[in-house]
C-alpha cells in the first residue's frame, strides 16, 4: 500500500481548517513540500504545542510526503518569534534534507500565498493553488497525522485550543465529535454567563452559539468571548444589515484594499471596489464582483482596516456566492508582482489584537495533556472538502476507538471517518451519534 492509500485509510484532511483530503496531495508531483506552522489566527497556540510535543513526527511527515511526491526539498515555516519550537524542529530535522524559514509574526503569513512567496520566492497563478508552482503545504498537524497514518493509527483526535473568556486556556488532542461544552470545561468553563464561541479563530472562522456543536477534524480552537464583545456583536449582525450599512456609509477611502494581504502580494483584490457592487443593479455587480473572486477571506479589511467599521470582507463573500451562482468566472489581469509596499503595511499580530479587543485575553493557552474521554460523541459524516462519507453502521452496534464508520463515496473525494471513543452507535443521520462504554 503506498503513501496516498494509507493516508486515505486513516481519514487525514487538512487540519489547518481547510479540510482538504490528504491523499489526493500525497498522490502529486512536486519539487517542494512546506509544513505550515505560521498559525496567524490570534490567541490559537495548537501548532505550537504539535511542534514542541510531535516534532519527530511532524518532520517525519514532511519526509514521507516528500518520497512520495518526489520532491527534492523539504520547508517548516515557523515564526520567529517561536524560538522553542524552531529549536524542537530543527533537531529533528538534522540530516534529512528539511530545513526552517522563519516567518514574522504578521497576520495572515499562514496564507498558501504568501507562505509560498516567503518560503520560496513563487507566486500562485491567479485562482491557482500550490501544485500549479511545484509545491504542496501541509499543516503541521496534518503531517503529524501522515505519520501516524504509517503506523495504521487512523484520524479520531483533533488537537484544540480553548481561550478566552474561559479560567484557563489550555491545548489539548481532543477526541473528534467532542461537543463544545465538553472541550470548553476542559478549559475550567466560560468566565461569563453568556457567551459566543468563534470556531477557528476570531479572524476567519464562525460565531456559534450551540454548544452542542462537535469539534470535528478542521476546528483549530474554540475562542469564547463574551456575549456582548465587539467581534460577538458584529459577527452577529444579519448579512443584509452588514450590506446596507455598506451602501450607505462607505465614502471608498480604500483602506481595506491598501491594507489586504493579497493586493500587497499582487493579487486584483479591490475590496472597496467590491463595496461599489452593494449600490448597483445586476449589470453593475458583474464588474465590480470581478474583485472579490481572489479574495482569501482572512477578515482583515473588515477587522481591522475598514476606518468606519464596515464589511468589505462580507460583500466580498457575498460576490463570491453570486458569481458562482451565475456561472461567472473571474477575469482579471494574470500578471502578479508585489507591491512596492508589501513589507512595509503587513500587519502585526500584537496590534491586530489590540484592535479586536483581545488583548486581556492573550495567554498562552498550556498543554493539558491526556483529558477525560466524554460520555458521547457525535461525529458527522461530512467534516472534510467533498461529499460527506457514507455511514457504515447501524443503530445498535457496537465500536471500537479508531474503527471506520463512514466510507468514501464512490469516484467521489472525500475522507474515511472513524470512530474517536469505544462505545454504542445510538444513531446516524448525518452524524453518528455514539455512547461511550463508560456512559
Amino acid at each position: 500500500m503506498n503513501l496516498s492509500d494509507q493516508i486515505r485509510e486513516a481519514g487525514v484532511v487538512g487540519a489547518g481548517g481547510a479540510g482538504f483530503p490528504a491523499h489526493v496531495k500525497a498522490a502529486s508531483r512536486v519539487d517542494t513540500v512546506i509544513a505550515n506552522g505560521a498559525e496567524c489566527e490570534p490567541l490559537l497556540h495548537k501548532d505550537f504545542e504539535i511542534m514542541m510535543r510531535h516534532a519527530p513526527e511532524v518532520v517525519e511527515g514532511v519526509r514521507l510526503m516528500m518520497a512520495s511526491t518526489g520532491a527534492q526539498r523539504g520547508l517548516v515555516g515557523i515564526k520567529q518569534k517561536n524560538a522553542d519550537a524552531i529549536t524542537m524542529v530543527t533537531r529533528a530535522a538534522e540530516g534529512k534534507n528539511i530545513g526552517i524559514h522563519t516567518l514574522g509574526d504578521f497576520y495572515p503569513s499562514g496564507d498558501e500565498y504568501i507562505l509560498v512567496y516567503e518560503a520560496t520566492g513563487r507566486l500562485i497563478p491567479p485562482q491557482g493553488i500550490p501544485l500549479n508552482v511545484g509545491v504542496v503545504v501541509n499543516n503541521v498537524e496534518t503531517l503529524l497525522n501522515v505519520a501516524r497514518a504509517v503506523r495504521g493509527i487512523p484520524v479520531t483526535r483533533k488537537w484544540i485550543t480553548v481561550t478566552g473568556a474561559v479560567r484557563t486556556p489550555v491545548t489539548f488532542a481532543a477526541p473528534i465529535g467532542m461537543s463544545f461544552r465538553d472541550a470548553i470545561a476542559v478549559a475550567g468553563g466560560a468566565t461569563a454567563e453568556n457567551c459566543g464561541v468563534f470556531v477557528g479563530g476570531v479572524m476567519m472562522g464562525a460565531l456559534e452559539f450551540n454548544m452542542d456543536r462537535p469539534v470535528t477534524k478542521t476546528t483549530a480552537g474554540l475562542v469564547v468571548l463574551p456575549a456582548d464583545h465587539t467581534l460577538v456583536v458584529r459577527k452577529s449582525k444579519p448579512e443584509k444589515a452588514m450590506h446596507r450599512i455598506g451602501k450607505s456609509a462607505c465614502d471608498q477611502c480604500s483602506f481595506c484594499t491598501e491594507l489586504c494581504p493579497r493586493y500587497l502580494l499582487g493579487y486584483d483584490v479591490q475590496p472597496h471596489k467590491v463595496m461599489r457592487s452593494l449600490g448597483f443593479t445586476e449589470t453593475g455587480e458583474v464588474v465590480w464582483n470581478q474583485y472579490a473572486s481572489l479574495c482569501c477571506a482572512c477578515g482583515l479589511c473588515t477587522l481591522y482596516a475598514c476606518p468606519e467599521s464596515l464589511f468589505p470582507k462580507e460583500a466580498c463573500d457575498r460576490s463570491k456566492v453570486e458569481m458562482r451562482a451565475r456561472g461567472e468566472k473571474w477575469s482579471g489581469k494574470t500578471e502578479v508582482r508585489p507591491h512596492a509596499m508589501y513589507e512595509g503595511r503587513r500587519t502585526p499580530v500584537q496590534q491586530l489584537v489590540k484592535r479586536l479587543g483581545l488583548k486581556t485575553f492573550d495567554r498562552h493557552a498550556e498543554f493539558a495533556g491526556d483529558v477525560a474521554v466524554p460520555g458521547k460523541v457525535v461525529i458527522p459524516l461530512s467534516q472534510h472538502a467533498g461529499a460527506p462519507a457514507v455511514a457504515r453502521v447501524k443503530v445498535g452496534q457496537r465500536v471500537r476507538e479508531g474503527e471506520c464508520i463512514g466510507d468514501i463515496r464512490e469516484g467521489a473525494l472525500g475522507s474515511q471517518i472513524h470512530s474517536s471513543i469505544g462505545g454504542v452507535v445510538r444513531a446516524v443521520n448525518e452524524t453518528i451519534e455514539i455512547e461511550g462504554d463508560d456512559a
